[in-house]
């Protein structure tokens, strides 16, 4: 969220523009400090980025952890803020612009060529700007002892590796790491473009060239240093690569991940050295996204796995890397870091997955528009069409509502106007035998019927196999119980609950669990008879309501 990203020293300089159309709904947390003296909330001591643009700010902020609004926080470290702005518009200008330079004025002047003009902070070397300037030990009685060089260094990347045991020595940007004593490097994020890093640079040429051969990560302005001092070229992207889902394919395993990225610098990859190699490439624009060393102990990373909020596929690469820093101070002979990287990331499902192309398959469709299974199915459905057409496999569509895209002329083979029940789900079936069933493109209604047709044993007596999400995860998450027990399971916190499935249970559950209460139907359209209830009388006429959609309802404490 936004106390990361305005925290973040890659932001430094950088005005940022946030698409959501209401920030500060959660406002500002606390300075609250760990138990190694880290700030809780924030990735650095500060707000980094130059200035703030949103569409909406909300000055009622709402949450546990906020000491103050976005506003006042924004105003206390002296950063301006402008709303009222149409930031996706703004979002369409950069895109067809690429990145440009622009400054917030409070009121526009007579003559606007009477501003000084705007510097590129790029011209600029930002990271001598947002590195420490003294050495700080972390976990001093940790193990192994990780050298990491602050060049806008992101707490979250202390956090990984202190919570792994390491010693974690913190050096400034320019800090002749050469002389330090240590058991693996780590090279951080960090804002601007790579080569006015010169000093940083030469340090890793001199490391890159010694005899001592100790394991090396970077990640994303580390990467890029890495790549330039190992003999790589870097280059300026038109746009960048910012934000939460960017998708960066591992070349050995040919998985893809969703990658958490700010950068507006790359390394060209044709330019990679001998025995160096392409480790991620991004799947959008086919950038690079790390590389790694055929042998030696050395690899670096594009993207921010250990970004939160964000997806956490990948904080197993500091396993990988800490794993390998064991290895060399023990001189046990391990796996090459290429190898190991390999091995962690594969995938070996439980039960082997056996791809039978299907030939028909029928697509239970999005039915009438309402809450709960509104145009996000009918379009999310036209489009599996369209792409089980470009794979040649025929489509029979159920959809009894002829106002919807996927019931539009050229896009299903057939099209069935009927209801989605599964008595008429049957009779198609038994007519057109298809291969294979999507159940996920049609809402509730869709999803219920499909639960009903495998509880009946109707799309295993026609051979019919169920395509995408399994049935047990639909069944679970669908089932407010079960979908609980799952959550406890993985060690998420859920709220006391018990499931019930008359009035008379629900109104005891209430009493065990305590008023307030909120009350969640199971397998129910946009939750319908969903909500909250402070008293008997509340939760009994919710608990009516809520029993005549579905069988099941969870009281929540």
């Amino acid at each position: 969220g936004y106390p990361e990203s305005l925290t973040d020293p890659s932001y430094c300089e950088q005005i940022l523009v946030l698409t959501y159309p209401l920030i500060g709904n959660y406002g500002g947390p606390s300075n609250e400090k760990d138990e190694h003296d880290i700030p809780r909330w924030f990735e650095s001591h500060k707000i980094w980025a130059a200035g703030l643009v949103v569409s909406e700010l909300c000055d009622t902020p709402s949450h546990w952890r906020q000491t103050k609004s976005l506003s006042d926080w924004m105003k206390q470290e002296g950063i301006p803020g402008i709303q009222k702005v149409d930031t996706r518009a703004l979002t369409k200008v950069i895109r067809e612009k690429g990145t440009i330079l622009g400054r917030i004025v409070h009121t526009l002047p007579d003559n606007v060529t009477s501003l000084p003009l705007i510097v590129d902070p790029n011209t600029q070397n930002l990271v001598a700007k947002v590195s420490r300037t003294s050495k700080t030990t972390y976990n001093p009685k940790g193990s192994p002892r990780i050298c990491v060089v602050d060049c806008g260094l992101k707490y979250n990347q202390i956090r990984n590796l202190i919570s792994r045991g390491a010693r974690v020595d913190v050096v400034p940007w320019n800090h002749k790491i050469q002389n330090e004593q240590y058991d693996g490097l780590f090279l951080s994020n960090g804002p601007g473009d790579p080569s006015m890093c010169k000093e940083t640079l030469d340090n890793l040429k001199t490391i890159l060239s010694s005899s001592s051969k100790k394991p090396i990560f970077g990640i994303c302005l580390g990467h890029q240093l890495l790549s330039l001092a190992a003999g790589c070229k870097s280059y300026k992207m038109s746009y960048g690569n910012r934000g939460h889902n960017q998708p960066a394919l591992h070349h050995g395993t040919k998985r893809c991940y969703m990658t958490s990225q700010n950068h507006g610098f790359a390394i060209d990859a044709t330019s990679l050295p001998k025995d160096w190699e392409a480790l991620f490439t991004n799947a959008n624009d086919d950038s690079n996204e790390g590389i790694v060393h055929s042998a030696l102990p050395y690899f670096s990373v594009q993207f921010h796995p250990e970004h939160t909020a964000g997806p956490e596929d990948l904080e197993c690469l500091f396993d990988v890397f800490l794993e390998t820093v064991k290895d060399s101070v023990t001189g046990k002979p391990g796996l090459t870091i290429k190898d190991r990287l390999q091995e962690t990331l594969k995938y070996v499902p439980e039960v082997p997955v056996v791809v039978e192309r299907p030939k028909k398959v029928l697509i239970l469709g999005s039915g009438g528009l309402s809450i709960g299974q509104a145009g996000e199915f009918d379009y999310s459905g036209s489009q599996a069409i369209k792409a089980l057409r470009e794979e040649n496999i025929q489509t029979v569509l159920i959809n009894p509502n002829i106002a919807t895209v996927q019931t539009s002329k050229g896009m299903a083979d057939k099209v069935y106007f009927l209801p989605i029940l599964p008595d008429y789900v049957e009779q198609v079936i038994q007519s057109e035998r298809p291969d294979g069933v999507l159940l996920t493109f049609g809402g509730q209604t869709a999803l219920n019927c499909g639960v009903q047709l495998v509880k009946q044993g109707t799309f295993a007596k026609y051979g019919v196999k169920i395509l995408g999400t399994p049935i047990e995860s639909i069944i679970e998450t669908e089932d407010r119980k079960l979908f609980a027990e799952r959550v406890n399971e993985i060690g998420e916190k859920v709220a006391p609950s018990c499931a019930v499935y008359s009035i008379q249970e629900a109104l005891e559950a209430a009493e065990k669990l305590g008023y307030p209460v909120m009350a969640r139907a199971a397998f129910s359209l946009g939750g319908l008879g969903s909500g909250f209830a402070n008293t008997k009388d509340e939760l009994k006429a919710l608990a009516q309501q809520a029993l005549a959609h579905s069988s099941q309802l969870i009281i929540d404490k």
